[in-house]
């Protein structure tokens, strides 16, 4: 763990002294470049990782140098999937975090700040993608003019489903359904254009809805639209999402699967087209620890392990019957995929395959990619030739999956025995409880801030006032509110203890008593209000 410290150190310090306030380092020139626009990128994508380091006082500056040097009215021309993301991502994370490490927050967070804002402001510069006649969105937008006249249609099946996460934390916390609503357009057109043996391709053109690549498998160009299914699901309790999961797995087994790996297909046949492993479909194996099925996981990882001790690394493209790399794709870009799945089955399992994974991935990067300015890309592993790139993941996510492996008793890993309650302009809510939700770039989102702030501004009148109305009419009454379930709605109203009564005291030590009401998602207010009938009549 502390060898995986110093390592965010060093990458992370010479980006600050070297490349700071260019998007990426480039470790072998010791100075920066812009790669995904122009955002200060690795500072945004290392910001939570500060905070699982440990390190308050520096997540408190990058607070404030964001908030000054960071602009979106540029233009520049943005990956949609990119910026969403990792920059969209990156500071809904850091917002949600913010309180813990020790920011002060404005009153009504986390249902506002300073970097909600910016997140919102980033994501409204993505929404013009979305104007297409299928909902699927463009792969580019000009964040100053929106999408470019010439823009091609075609935009790979990841680059489509992967935005609930964001999008609809987003509008949980703003009460603007638009990200939401956008997001599970696309996610839904994919569903509805998986072909007949339930697979879906490669790349599609957004306006016609016809699929330009065929290839059908679970690595790059459709992972995250896996992962974002699962994710979604768990993160809004959507048992849509989760069953349209579900069926795809059936499909993916059923047609891709082959002795624990897992190759590419037709989509519309099912014939193998590739039968290639790469390195972005390591993280099929947490996705599957995700949904409960660990021995399947845990096969499949066991294979992709072979392929790291084979090279110190996971090269892109590994030919499976040849055992070998697969030309022009030999390199790794200090990928987290492995790692990643490595976490979550070590949380699973606790097996120490999986610490030994963690320690032969600290030995290879430090032997291999480290240099003076940082930690390069690995352009060949088999010669162990450097690229001059330091991708703003390696802070993000490769490091950060890498403590937590090491780290048991990080706050991430809460398992919800301690949490803070929060007061917000909405009634109580509970915060830092675990469970999070982390984004394909490893931002955790904390899926009990989405029941935090209402949705709809009107209901809240609503509430006020039908609530006023009642405690008039009821002051003598002993009245109990039922929380009904009612799934997805991020809203809730005032508990009847915060109303005045003479018997303040005994409602106080209610309160303090209540915690399964703590542990309730909260409701649409006409939900609770509606249980057993008639509350508000008490003659008939």
């Amino acid at each position: 763990r502390e060898r995986v410290r110093a390592m965010f150190y060093h990458a992370y310090e010479h980006y600050l002294e070297s490349a700071f306030p260019y998007d990426e380092l480039r470790p072998l020139t010791c100075d920066g470049q812009d790669t995904w626009g122009s955002f200060s990128l690795t500072l945004i994508d290392a910001l939570d990782t500060l905070l699982i380091l440990g390190n308050v006082s520096e997540f408190q500056r990058v607070v404030n140098v964001l908030q000054e040097g960071v602009d979106f009215d540029i233009d520049v021309n943005a990956s949609v999937f990119e910026t969403n993301i990792r920059v969209v991502g990156g500071l809904l994370s850091a917002h949600l975090l913010s309180k813990k490490a020790g920011v002060e927050v404005e009153v009504g967070w986390p249902c506002s700040g300073p970097l909600l804002r910016m997140a919102e402001e980033a994501a409204r510069k993505l929404l013009p993608a979305f104007q297409t006649p299928t909902g699927m969105p463009y792969g580019t937008v000009n964040l100053l003019h929106g999408v470019n006249p010439g823009e091609t249609p075609v935009t790979c099946t990841a680059g489509i489903g992967t935005f609930i996460v964001e999008f609809a934390t987003l509008s949980h916390l703003t009460g603007d359904p638009v990200f939401e609503d956008v997001a599970r357009k696309a996610l839904k057109a994919l569903w509805k254009n998986r072909s007949d043996i339930g697979l879906v391709g490669n790349h599609i053109d957004v306006i016609t809805a016809k699929w330009v690549a065929q290839d059908a498998g679970i690595g790059a160009g459709v992972d995250s639209y896996f992962e974002y299914l699962v994710k979604g699901a768990i993160l809004l309790q959507d048992k849509e999402l989760m069953s349209m999961f579900l069926e795809y797995n059936k499909a993916i087994k059923n047609y891709t699967k082959f002795d624990d790996w897992y190759l590419w297909v037709q989509m519309y046949k099912g014939t193998v087209s590739m039968p290639v492993f790469q390195s972005l479909e390591a993280y099929w194996p947490g996705l599957q620890s995700l949904i409960g099925d660990v021995d399947n996981a845990m096969r499949t990882f066991l294979n992709y392990y072979t392929v790291w001790k084979q090279f110190g690394g996971l090269p892109e493209f590994y030919n499976i019957p040849q055992g070998y790399t697969v030309d022009k794709r030999e390199g790794y870009p200090l990928r987290p995929e492995l790692i990643e799945s490595a976490m979550y089955l070590y949380r699973a399992t606790r097996d120490p395959t999986l610490l030994e994974l963690g320690r032969d991935a600290v030995e290879s990067i430090e032997k291999i990619s480290k240099v003076d300015c940082g930690f390069a890309t690995i352009k060949d592993l088999r010669d162990h030739r450097l690229d001059n790139r330091m991708e703003s993941f390696f802070l993000a996510e490769t490091v950060k999956y890498l403590y937590l492996l090491f780290d048991p008793d990080n706050f991430i890993h809460n398992d919800g025995s301690v949490f803070d309650v929060v007061i917000t302009p909405y009634g109580e809510c509970v915060l830092n409880a675990g469970g999070y939700v982390f984004n394909t770039e490893a931002h955790p989102v904390d899926p009990a801030a989405l029941h935090c702030c209402r949705k709809r501004k009107e209901e809240q009148w609503e509430v006020e006032d039908l609530m006023r109305e009642f405690y008039s009419l009821k002051k003598n009454k002993k009245i109990t509110l039922k929380r009904a379930s009612d799934r997805g709605e991020g809203e809730s109203a005032k508990d009847p203890e915060d109303t005045p009564s003479e018997k303040g005291g005994e409602k106080r030590n209610a309160r303090k008593n209540s915690h399964s009401l703590l542990s309730c998602p909260s409701q649409s207010f006409n939900s609770k209000l509606a249980v057993l009938g008639q509350v508000f009549l008490d003659n008939t």
